[in-house]
C-alpha cells in the first residue's frame, strides 16, 4: 500500500475487529457457566427421603412438594419431573447436566472444546459474538490479501519467501471465513427460533406435549432474550440477557387440572386449553417480553377466564442427562 490514508483505515479496522475478537473470546473462555440456583435443590430431608424410599408413589411424593411452587413446565420424555441424580436438583426448564462439567447447567447449548466451556445462559450471547468477530476479521484478512494473492499468481510479487506467507494467509483466512459463516447462521437461525443446539436434537416435552417451538416468542423477542433490551450493548461483550436462566416465557405451556385455583383463589374451568402465557408468574426479568399483549395476572383477574396457576405434579422420577 502506497496511500496513507488507505494504510490508516487498514490500521484502524484491523485493530478494531482484533480486539473485539480477542474481548468477546475471553469474555466466552472465563465467564463461569451458571448454575441452578439453590430453590431447586433438594433439602436434606427430601434427599433422604428419596434415597430411602423404593421408586414409587413416595418418591412422586418428594418430587411433587419439590417441584409444586418452582418455575417448571418441561418434562421428561416419559412424562416425569426432570431430575438430577449426580446434582441432586429439580432440573429448571432448558437445563441439562454436561458430562465434562459434571455440573447442571442453564440453558445449555453445548460444551464447546474450542474455548474449553460450557456455552449456556451466563456466554451464550459472548458466544455469538465471538463466532460474528471471528467471521468478520478473517473476512477482512482475506479481503485484504486478495489483492496481493491475486499477485503471486501473475508473478506480480518480488521474488522472496514473504509471497508464500500471503498465499498461506488467504488460505487460512478464506477457510476459516467458510467454516464460521456456516457456525454462524446456524446459532443466528437457533436465536430466531430461541432454540439450543440440544433443543433441536431434542425437542423441549412439556407437560401434555412435545413442542419444538414452545420457547419461541417471535423474532423480536427471541432475539431480545439473547442480547436484552439495551440496543447499545448488542455489539460489545458485556453481559444483557433477560432473565435469571431458571424460567423462561413459553408460547405454549397447558394448564394442569390438578391444581385446584390460581393464586388469586380462582376455580378452573378448562383442563385442555392451550394459551399464551405460563401458568406460573415469570420472574419480573422475564416476563416483561410479553408486554405487548395482557400479561398473565391481568388476565387470571377475571373470573370469566377461570385461568389457573400449573402445579407439577410428579408422574415417575426419571434420571436425564
Amino acid at each position: 500500500m502506497t496511500n496513507i490514508g488507505e494504510k490508516v483505515v487498514c490500521l484502524v479496522a484491523y485493530h478494531i475487529f482484533f480486539m473485539l475478537f480477542v474481548w468477546s473470546y475471553w469474555k466466552t473462555i472465563f465467564t463461569l457457566p451458571m448454575n441452578p440456583s439453590k430453590e431447586f435443590h433438594l433439602s436434606y430431608s427430601d434427599k433422604e427421603s428419596l434415597e430411602r424410599e423404593p421408586r414409587g408413589e413416595s418418591q412422586q411424593e418428594v418430587l411433587r412438594r419439590a417441584a409444586k411452587d418452582l418455575p417448571i413446565y418441561t418434562r421428561t420424555m416419559s412424562g416425569a419431573i426432570r431430575y438430577c441424580d449426580r446434582c441432586q436438583l429439580v432440573k429448571p426448564d432448558r437445563c441439562h447436566h454436561c458430562s465434562v462439567c459434571d455440573k447442571c447447567i442453564l440453558k445449555m447449548d453445548h460444551h464447546c472444546p474450542w474455548v474449553n466451556n460450557c456455552v449456556g445462559f451466563s456466554n451464550y450471547k459472548f458466544f455469538l459474538l465471538f463466532l460474528a468477530y471471528s467471521l468478520l476479521y478473517c473476512i477482512f484478512i482475506a479481503a485484504t490479501d486478495l489483492q496481493y494473492f491475486i499477485k503471486f499468481w501473475t508473478n506480480g510479487l518480488p521474488d522472496t519467501q514473504a509471497k508464500f506467507h500471503i498465499m498461506f494467509l488467504f488460505f487460512a483466512a478464506a477457510m476459516f471465513s467458510v467454516s464460521l459463516s456456516s457456525l454462524f447462521g446456524y446459532h443466528c437461525w437457533l436465536v430466531s427460533k430461541n432454540k439450543s443446539t440440544l433443543e433441536v436434537f431434542r425437542a423441549p416435552i412439556f407437560r401434555h406435549r412435545t413442542d419444538k417451538n414452545g420457547f419461541s416468542l417471535g423474532f423480536s423477542k427471541n432475539l431480545r432474550q439473547v442480547f436484552g433490551d439495551e440496543k447499545k450493548y448488542w455489539l460489545l461483550p458485556v453481559f444483557s440477557s433477560l432473565g435469571d436462566g431458571c424460567s423462561f416465557p413459553t408460547c405454549l405451556v397447558n394448564q394442569d387440572p390438578e391444581q385446584a385455583s390460581t393464586p388469586g383463589g380462582l376455580n378452573s374451568t378448562s383442563k385442555n386449553e392451550n394459551h399464551l402465557f405460563p401458568a406460573k408468574p415469570l420472574r419480573d426479568s422475564q416476563s416483561h417480553l410479553l408486554t405487548d399483549t395482557q400479561s398473565w395476572s391481568e388476565i387470571s383477574a377475571k373470573p370469566e377466564k377461570g385461568k389457573v396457576g400449573m402445579s407439577n405434579p410428579a408422574l415417575t422420577m426419571e434420571n436425564e442427562t
